[in-house]
C-alpha cells in the first residue's frame, strides 16, 4: 500500500536518512520515537507538505514524490485538530468536501454513516470552542475521513486527552479503522496506545529507522540498544559472549544459547526480574546476590535497584511484595531470571 523508498528530507533542524519502510493495505501502524527523532517530519513527506531530497513514496503502487497533497489520497490530522472556530461542527466536518467531487447522495451518505459512528448527532450546530478534548478529536475524525482517503495520518492524535477521553478514542480509532478500509499511520509516544492500536510499528531515533516490526518483538526482541533503552528494558549491559554465557563484571549469566558474536548487548526486562530474601528453588537459571541500593514509587509498582557486585540490576515489585520482603535499601536480597528472558543483540 505505502512503499517509502531511501527517502532523504532536509529541514535544517530535523532530517529524515534513508528511509525505506512498508506499511500494507488497511494496517494501523505506529511511528514510535523520542521528541525530535523525525516522525511528524515522516508523516509530512508522505503527505507531500516537506519537500523531499532523495528517494521515492509509492501509494497503492503509484509514486506520488513529487505530486501535491491534494493529488494524494491522504488526510492528516494534528494533535491541535486544526478546526476552524467560526465554523459549526457540521461544516467542519463537510469541508473537505468543497474541494471533491463527490455527488449529494454520496455526501449525504457519507454523512450520516461518520456521524452516526462517531456520535456526533447532538453537536453538528455548536462551535470547537465549546467542545471537550475528546468531542474535539471525533470531529476532526470526521472530517479527515469523509473524503474517503486511502491514507489517514494521525501525528499524536491522543496526547492531549485526559484518560477517560483518550480510552474513548482509542476505542473509536480501532472501529473506525476496521470498517473504513483506510490505511492509518499515527505518531505517538504512548507505549499502551500502541499496544492497544497498531499490528506493526517502527522506531525512529535522529532522522533513521532502528528497527520494524510486529508490536510484540519491538517490545519483546528489541534489536539495538537504543530499542531496548526506548521500550523500557531498563536492564542493558555491554557483554562479552563465552559459549552459552553472557559476562558483565565477571557475573556470568546464562543465556541458554550461543552467540555468533564475542561482544554485544543483552537485555532483561525489569518485570522478568525475580526479587527474593533467599534464593530460590525454581528452574531460573541465574540467581545472583545482592543488596538493595533504591527504592522508587513508579505508581501501581516500586522499582528496585538491587546491585550485584558492581552491576545494577531492576526489577518491579507490587506493593505487597515490597512490604512482605521488607524492599529497602542496604537489605541482602537474591535476584533470578529466566534465560529465555535475556534478549541477545
Amino acid at each position: 500500500m505505502i512503499q517509502l523508498e531511501h527517502l532523504s528530507v532536509d529541514l535544517d533542524e530535523f532530517h529524515l536518512r534513508d528511509v525505506s519502510l512498508s506499511v500494507s493495505e488497511n494496517e494501523f501502524f505506529v511511528l514510535m520515537g523520542p521528541t525530535g527523532a523525525g516522525k511528524t517530519v515522516l508523516l509530512e513527506a508522505v503527505a507531500g507538505l516537506v519537500p523531499v531530497q532523495d528517494g521515492r513514496i509509492l501509494i497503492g503502487g503509484r509514486d506520488v514524490t513529487h505530486l501535491p497533497p491534494e493529488k494524494r489520497g491522504i488526510s492528516i490530522m494534528y494533535q491541535d485538530y486544526a478546526l476552524f472556530p467560526h465554523f459549526t461542527v457540521l461544516d467542519n466536518i463537510m469541508y473537505g468536501l468543497h474541494f471533491h467531487r463527490v455527488d449529494k447522495d454520496q455526501r449525504q451518505e457519507r454523512k450520516k454513516q461518520l456521524i452516526e459512528q462517531l456520535n456526533l448527532g447532538h453537536l453538528l450546530h455548536r462551535y470547537p470552542a465549546t467542545l471537550s478534548g475528546g468531542e474535539l478529536q471525533r470531529v476532526a475524525l470526521a472530517r479527515a475521513l469523509i473524503v474517503r482517503p486511502t491514507v489517514l495520518l494521525l501525528d499524536e492524535p491522543l496526547s492531549a486527552l485526559d484518560p477517560a477521553f483518550r480510552e474513548e478514542i482509542r476505542d473509536a480509532l480501532v472501529t473506525l479503522q476496521e470498517r473504513s478500509g483506510v490505511t492509518f499511520i499515527m505518531v505517538t509516544h504512548d507505549f499502551s496506545d500502541a499496544l492497544s492500536l497498531a499490528q506493526r510499528a517502527c522506531v525512529i531515533n535522529n532522522g533513521s529507522i532502528e528497527q520494524t516490526g510486529d508490536i510484540a518483538d519491538i517490545f519483546q526482541r528489541p534489536t539495538s540498544r537504543f530499542v531496548a533503552d526506548f521500550v523500557g528494558m531498563k536492564n542493558c549491559y555491554q557483554v562479552n559472549f563465552r559459549d552459552t554465557k553472557a559476562v558483565i563484571d565477571g557475573i556470568e549469566i546464562e543465556t541458554g544459547r550461543t552467540w555468533w558474536r564475542a561482544y554485544g548487548y543483552i537485555a532483561i526486562r525489569p518485570e522478568d526480574v525475580v526479587i527474593s530474601k533467599k534464593p530460590l528453588d525454581s528452574s531460573m537459571r541465574n540467581v545472583f546476590e545482592g543488596r538493595i541500593r533504591s527504592v522508587r514509587d513508579k505508581g501501581f509498582f516500586y522499582e528496585a535497584e538491587v546491585l550485584v557486585w558492581n552491576t545494577v540490576f531492576v526489577s518491579l515489585i507490587t506493593k505487597s511484595a515490597l512490604f512482605d520482603l521488607d524492599i529497602r535499601e542496604g537489605v541482602r536480597v537474591w535476584i533470578a531470571f529466566k534465560a529465555t528472558s535475556i534478549h541477545l543483540f
